[in-house]
């Protein structure tokens, strides 16, 4: 049953762990889910919190400390010993989990976890996992699973199945490799069920099974899960060997993380380590300030541009009127596109090698929104002129820059925010470092030339 901590039972927690009244804590908790107690613990007081993880039962405790945000796992694991980490924790729980908990203490804290490890063949799992890049693959595979060989009977897969039914939490399928432990397909557990014992596998099993290599980054595992409806990938090395797999828990975890990096970036800020509520003060001034400077300072070069152009908007000052009219438009459209090229980018819906596609699908895009928003400037214009002398007899050719501009304006922003994101791709950096507000403070100075350099030309007799 789902588990809903309201602030009664907070306080009444807290209550129980400063009585110190253990049989009444463990009471409250002992019906918990482990990610219900995760959120308790990350609610507490970080000396209540490490009370009461350290009552929780070995095998309890281990599946909490999975679920707690890494911020707060590190408090708690930060006066245990590595031994006592090996034993009371790391026994308990898968290897691609227990190598995620080993990766994130100190160096010297990971030597003593992996030396008290007693079970060498999950020792070798764990060491061989800690070799991966965690955004790989191999970085988000287990090595428990269940493999038969081609050669073997239905009867083989049974008997595998109930010899790793206790290390293994879930299985899905039951991979099937040659004599060189090359994977060659898979059986799902429903054919098992209807299929009599003595058939050979090799009549059986499926050989279409989609794979990835150790190596391949998550993201892409994430996308190939989701275009083939899979729970569960095998992982092989470069000789197609099965080395592990990867269930669909792990990829929703690293999904979100990815989208979350994602969407502070193109918000104009670094990535933060932790949540929002686990980040300390100093860390999020840490993770906007250095962006917030590199825009101001952007936007500081309006303000030059503006300055090239100080004769003609003193000739015509209404010219100034329309400045920010004109620079947000351009903004608001580089902002749409860049937003919508990363996104379409990490979802793999286009490649930088279509650049030249995308490059005339937004010409048309951006010429179609700059007409639209110029007719709309003009009829303001005109609108404004009938009822108010601000723009003089000279109306008609001011709404006509205005609105000519907003199509040069409108245009650029948009190629420059679908552009650009493909550029920083191709260079291997993070397309979401094109963030909104970047991409919009560079369109913000080079609209402004634009705009006052259409304005010279259209209003070149009143500007004399």
């Amino acid at each position: 049953m789902a588990f809903k901590l309201s602030k009664i039972n907070l306080e009444r927690i807290q209550e129980n762990v400063a009585q110190r009244r253990d049989e009444a804590l463990l009471t409250e908790v002992g019906e918990m889910h482990p990610a219900d107690i995760a959120e308790l613990l990350d609610r507490l007081d970080l000396e209540d919190a490490r009370y009461l993880f350290e009552r929780l039962e070995p095998e309890v405790a281990a599946d909490v400390i999975l679920e707690v945000p890494e911020d707060r796992r590190d408090a708690l694991l930060e006066n245990y010993t590595g031994k006592e980490i090996a034993e009371e924790l790391i026994e308990h729980i898968d290897s691609d989990d227990a190598a995620d908990v080993i990766a994130e203490l100190p160096e010297e804290v990971q030597e003593e976890v992996l030396a008290n490890i007693e079970d060498t063949e999950q020792k070798s799992e764990i060491t061989e996992l800690l070799t991966y890049d965690e955004n790989t693959a191999g970085g988000l595979m287990a090595k428990e699973l269940v493999k038969v060989n081609v050669s073997s009977t239905m009867l083989e897969c049974v008997r595998e199945l109930r010899k790793h039914a206790e290390e293994i939490d879930n299985v899905y399928v039951i991979n099937v490799v040659d004599d060189h432990n090359r994977l060659v397909g898979n059986i799902a557990l429903k054919q098992l069920l209807v299929t009599p014992l003595r058939t050979p596998v090799k009549e059986v099993y499926d050989p279409d099974v989609v794979s990835v290599k150790a190596d391949t980054d998550g993201e892409e595992v994430a996308r190939l899960m989701e275009k083939y409806d899979l729970i569960v990938m095998p992982v092989v090395d470069d000789r197609g060997r099965l080395v592990g797999r990867i269930t669909i828990d792990d990829v929703v975890d690293t999904i979100r993380e990815e989208e979350t990096e994602d969407a502070q970036k193109m918000a104009g800020m670094e990535a933060l380590e932790y949540s929002y509520s686990n980040s300390s003060l100093l860390e999020m001034v840490k993770a906007r300030m250095g962006w917030l400077i590199v825009l101001f300072i952007g936007e500081s070069f309006t303000a030059t541009a503006m300055g090239f152009f100080e004769d003609q908007i003193a000739k015509a000052v209404v010219l100034a009127l329309f400045v920010p009219l004109i620079i947000s438009s351009g903004g608001n459209t580089g902002s749409q596109a860049s937003t919508l090229i990363i996104r379409a980018l990490a979802l793999g819906d286009v490649s930088v090698g279509e650049w030249w596609r995308i490059f005339r699908r937004e010409v048309s895009v951006g010429l179609i929104l700059g007409v639209s928003l110029g007719i709309i400037g003009f009829v303001r214009v005109a609108i404004w002129s009938q009822f108010v002398d601000i723009y003089g007899p000279h109306w008609v050719r001011i709404g006509i820059a205005v609105g000519i501009s907003l199509i040069g304006v409108v245009l650029w922003g948009n190629l420059v925010g679908s552009l650009f994101p493909m550029v920083l791709k191709r260079l291997g950096m993070d397309p979401a470092v094109s963030s909104a507000p970047f991409v919009a403070t560079v369109v913000d100075v080079t609209g402004l030339v634009i705009y006052f350099t259409i304005a010279s030309v259209f209003l070149a007799g009143i500007l004399l």
